[in-house]
This record gives C-alpha cells, sequence and structure tokens, in this order.
C-alpha cells in the first residue's frame, strides 16, 4: 500500500488550482514543483582543471566518488555527462594534474570513480566535482565528508539546460 503525505499548504494550493481552474491547473501546479537545479557551491572551482581527461581511476584508488545526474524539472537521468573529480588525497594535492581525472555517467545517470583517500585540508576532508560540458548549466560541487576514516563520497547534480 502506498502512504501519501501531504502538507497543508499543498494540500489548500491544490485545493484552491482545482476550484479555478479544473483539472488543467492541478496538473500545471504539480509540473511547476518538479525538480530545482543545484546551484553551485561557494569554493566548488577551487583548483578546476578545464578538460581534465577522462579516466578509469584516479591514482591508485580506494575511496570511491559516487553520484547521480538528472535534469531539473522532471527529474530524468542524464546519460553520457561528464563529471570531473578532484580533490587532496593521499597521493597528491588538488592543484596537482594527477589528482583530477573525469568520468560518464551510465544510462541511469550514476558516475563513480575510484581515487586514492581523500585526506583533510585546512580541517575538512572534501571533494570536488564539476559539470561543465556546456549542454546545462556548469555547476560546481565541493561536499564534505562526515569522517576524514570513510572510504566514500557522494554528490548529486540536477542539471538545468543552457
Amino acid at each position: 500500500m502506498t502512504t501519501v503525505l501531504m502538507c497543508r499548504r499543498s494540500l489548500i494550493a491544490a485545493g484552491g488550482s482545482f476550484l479555478a481552474t479544473g483539472l488543467p491547473g492541478l496538473l500545471s501546479l504539480a509540473r511547476a514543483e518538479g525538480l530545482a537545479p543545484t546551484p553551485s557551491m561557494s569554493g566548488g572551482a577551487n583548483n578546476y582543471r578545464k578538460g581534465a581527461p577522462i579516466v578509469d581511476r584516479i591514482g591508485k584508488g580506494g575511496f570511491w566518488m559516487s553520484g547521480t545526474v538528472r535534469r531539473s524539472g522532471d527529474g530524468a537521468p542524464l546519460a553520457g555527462q561528464r563529471i570531473q573529480i578532484w580533490a587532496h588525497t593521499t597521493e597528491g594535492q588538488e592543484h596537482e594534474l594527477q589528482s583530477h581525472g573525469a568520468t560518464l555517467t551510465d544510462k541511469n545517470g550514476g558516475f563513480r570513480l575510484e581515487m586514492p583517500q581523500i585526506v583533510p585540508v585546512f580541517g575538512q576532508p572534501h571533494g570536488h566535482l564539476a559539470y561543465d560540458s556546456g549542454e546545462f548549466h556548469t555547476v560546481f560541487l565541493r561536499p564534505v565528508m562526515r569522517s576524514a576514516k570513510d572510504k566514500s563520497l557522494e554528490a548529486h547534480f540536477i542539471l538545468q539546460p543552457v
């Protein structure tokens, strides 16, 4: 059995829309509440390298960066999108070439790239990711790990068409 939860504001808006415009108004309200695009994060573009190569793995590996890429509005998964990843790791600093690489999303909009263990810089263990292929607005993300001992980190993109 599926349970549907609605907050009072949504219920009032939906009811008012239906009374004012009938079913077409209710449907347009549902479309307007689609997925909003991911905003670029402050500091996310730090040490970004345009055109970093697509790689099978960065360095010797041992740590996994993963996530998803979807289109704003309808949330459709986006296949073949280029995601650049870089970080300060056990094998290099985030400004060094060997700490950068890119991967492509699969048919479900997912990506996963193995890299060396991320280590804290300025007190925070964090990674950097970028979508910059041009079909959608550029987005830079800078997710922070809960612990420097974590062996993986996720980041999710909702992209807005240009």
